[in-house]
C-alpha cells in the first residue's frame, strides 16, 4: 500500500503501492479558508485532484503550498481506502520464516533439483551442432552443372536485385554466343543475407550454402571472388542439391 500524506510543510510520504490516507489540517477557525474549513488552500500535485475537492485547488498563479506559512493547525488522516491499514499475521510469520531459517534458499535449491534430471536444452558446440532449415541462408556459393560447367549465365539479375549493392558483375561472350562472367564479386561486408540473389537467378548459380562458420581475421578475406565462390560451391554441392530439392515447393 502507498502512503499519502501531506504535512505542514507540504511534503508528502508514501509506503508500498496503494494510497491509504491524505493528511490534511484542521482548519476550522482559519479565516483564509471560509468555503471549504476541514481542507486548506493546497496546489493541484496529482494524486490529489481525485480526492480533493475543487474548491481546494488555488488558481495556477497561486503560490505553493510549500510557501504557505505554519499554522497552529493540527494534522488529521482521512482515509481514502475501505479498511484503514493493517499487518496480517500471516505476512509476518512468512517473512520471520524467509529471514530465519532460508526459505528462499531452498525454493531455490528446489528448481535446481527439478531441473537436474531432466535432458539438457544445450550441446556441445562445436563438437556437437544443431540441425539447419533447407531455407538456411549462409554463406555464398556459386554451382556447376554435373559436367562442370559453370551454371552462372551472367544475367546479371542478382547484381540488378541485391538491396546492398555487394554483388559485382563482368561478362563476356563465348564463342558460340552465350554469355560467361569474367568476374563475380561479393563484398560479404555489405551483404544482408536476404536471400534475393539466389531467388532471382534462373539457373540456381548463385546460393546461399550451410555453412555459416566462415569468421575471418581482416576485411579482406570477406571479398569473394569468383573462384572462391565456385569452390565453396563444389565443397558444399551435396548439401545445396539436397536444400534447394527440399524447398522447392515453396519457391
Amino acid at each position: 500500500m502507498l502512503m499519502f500524506g501531506i504535512t505542514n510543510s507540504g511534503r508528502a510520504w508514501h509506503k508500498m503501492n496503494k494510497i491509504v490516507a491524505l493528511a490534511v489540517r484542521d482548519c476550522s477557525g482559519n479565516p483564509c479558508a471560509p468555503e471549504c474549513p476541514p481542507y486548506p488552500p493546497c496546489p493541484p500535485c496529482p494524486p490529489c485532484p481525485p480526492y480533493c475537492p475543487p474548491c481546494c485547488m488555488p488558481p495556477p498563479q497561486s503560490p505553493p503550498f510549500q510557501s504557505c506559512p505554519r499554522t497552529k493547525y493540527d494534522v488529521k488522516f482521512i482515509y481514502v481506502n475501505d479498511k484503514p491499514p493493517n499487518t496480517k499475521m500471516r505476512d509476518f510469520f512468512d517473512r520471520a520464516s524467509q529471514i530465519f531459517f532460508w526459505t528462499e534458499i531452498i525454493r531455490g535449491f528446489a528448481v535446481t533439483l527439478a531441473h537436474i534430471f531432466k535432458e539438457p536444452a544445450t550441446i556441445n558446440y562445436p563438437f556437437e551442432k544443431g540441425p539447419l532449415s533447407p531455407r538456411f541462408r549462409g554463406e555464398h556459393a556459386l554451382r556447376r552443372y554435373p559436367s562442370g560447367e559453370e551454371r552462372c549465365i551472367a544475367c546479371k539479375l542478382c547484381e540488378a536485385i541485391c538491396p546492398a549493392q555487394a554483388i559485382t558483375i563482368d561478362a563476356e561472350e563465348r564463342a558460340d554466343g552465350s554469355r560467361r562472367a569474367t568476374r563475380y564479386d561479393i563484398d560479404m561486408t555489405k551483404c544482408i543475407f536476404c536471400g534475393y540473389c539466389q531467388e532471382a537467378c534462373p539457373v540456381d548459380a548463385i546460393v546461399e550454402g550451410p555453412n555459416f562458420e566462415y569468421s575471418t581475421e581482416t576485411h579482406e578475406e570477406l571479398l569473394y571472388n569468383k573462384e572462391k565462390l565456385l569452390t565453396n560451391g563444389d565443397r558444399w554441392e551435396p548439401e545445396i542439391a539436397s536444400n534447394i530439392k527440399d524447398n522447392h515447393l515453396y519457391r
